[in-house]
């Protein structure tokens, strides 16, 4: 795990990001050690002690010592995935197409992630209570304003192989329609040959047909459920294509692989945690970005321990 980390970062990432700097550890080495602790589910000081007790792990990518939880935590916020991710999911699925792992059929879904370790149980007890004796503001305005700051993911899915295509990491809560356009975009770029696009309701528009129809020649699956139910059923010519056809159950058909979308944010949540460690809306941006990377590698080493 560690040492693909570091040839995938190795062709993309920079050596140092400044001549200034210390050169202790380069720019990849100190991504691998963030995607190990990510992996491992480690918090800064957990994968230092990791680290301390494999040394050759750390001669494998040509460390001579073990980073310190602080570089590690000051390389995080430097990488800033958010800019630098979207090069190497280019890679990740450039390594995949040669090894043949891409089909055609590329499913879209979002999920939301816990922004603290805490029960959900007392996330739900603080909707009930009026007022807090301690606060000068209601628990319930607490509530929303955490509402506001709860961090989503939007992911483009290749439903063959569980490989994420495309990732839009964002903070708070919204409908999910205006992220199709750029997943389906980077996936588009990413994937060699998509054939077909799925996607549930909260997708649903006339002009996300469009676009991938139209301007990517992508076929596009999306279920109709926007909108009150009207006589004439849904309006627009592809909307009321989809209303007519997805009824009842769609086990064994095309549509019926959308939920391999679903799947991968299990797996993002089983195998890292639901809850996010950052506290800035932009470090977890960042933190859902690396788990991003962290589910691509660890499939790519499957494969090939496969």
């Amino acid at each position: 795990m560690l040492l693909v980390a570091f040839e995938l970062a190795r062709g993309v990432l920079p050596k140092y990001f400044s001549k200034f700097s210390r050169h202790d550890f380069t720019v990849p080495q100190l991504f691998a050690c963030l995607v190990l602790k990510e992996h491992q589910r480690k918090t800064y000081r957990d994968v230092e002690a990791l680290l301390r007790d494999a040394p050759h792990w750390c001669r494998e990518v040509g460390m001579g010592k073990v980073p310190d939880h602080n570089t590690l935590c000051r390389a995080f916020h430097a990488l800033n995935l958010i800019r630098r991710g979207g090069r190497l999911l280019d890679k990740l699925a450039q390594w995949f197409s040669v090894a043949r792992q891409l089909g055609t059929v590329i499913a879209v879904d979002s999920s939301y992630f816990d922004s603290r370790y805490r029960s959900r149980h007392y996330e739900q007890r603080c909707r009930h209570y009026a007022a807090s004796k301690r606060a000068k503001t209601p628990v319930n305005a607490r509530r929303s304003r955490t509402a506001r700051l709860a961090p989503k993911l939007a992911v483009g899915v290749c439903t063959r192989s569980h490989v994420i295509l495309a990732a839009r990491p964002r903070t708070g809560f919204g409908g999910d329609c205006r992220d199709f356009e750029p997943l389906l975009f980077d996936a588009w770029k990413r994937h060699p040959r998509p054939r077909v696009v799925l996607a549930d309701a909260g997708y649903d528009s006339e002009a996300n047909h469009r676009i991938a129809r139209h301007d990517m020649g992508v076929r596009s699956i999306i279920k109709a459920g926007i909108g009150r139910p009207g006589k004439g059923g849904p309006s627009g010519y592809y909307r009321r294509i989809m209303s007519r056809r997805l009824k009842g159950s769609q086990r064994g058909k095309t549509y019926g692989q959308r939920a391999q979308a679903e799947t991968v944010n299990s797996m993002l949540k089983r195998n890292m945690g639901d809850a996010l460690r950052s506290r800035s809306p932009k470090a977890r941006r960042n933190e859902q970005m690396l788990r991003v990377l962290t589910h691509n590698i660890a499939l790519f080493c499957d494969k090939i321990e496969g």
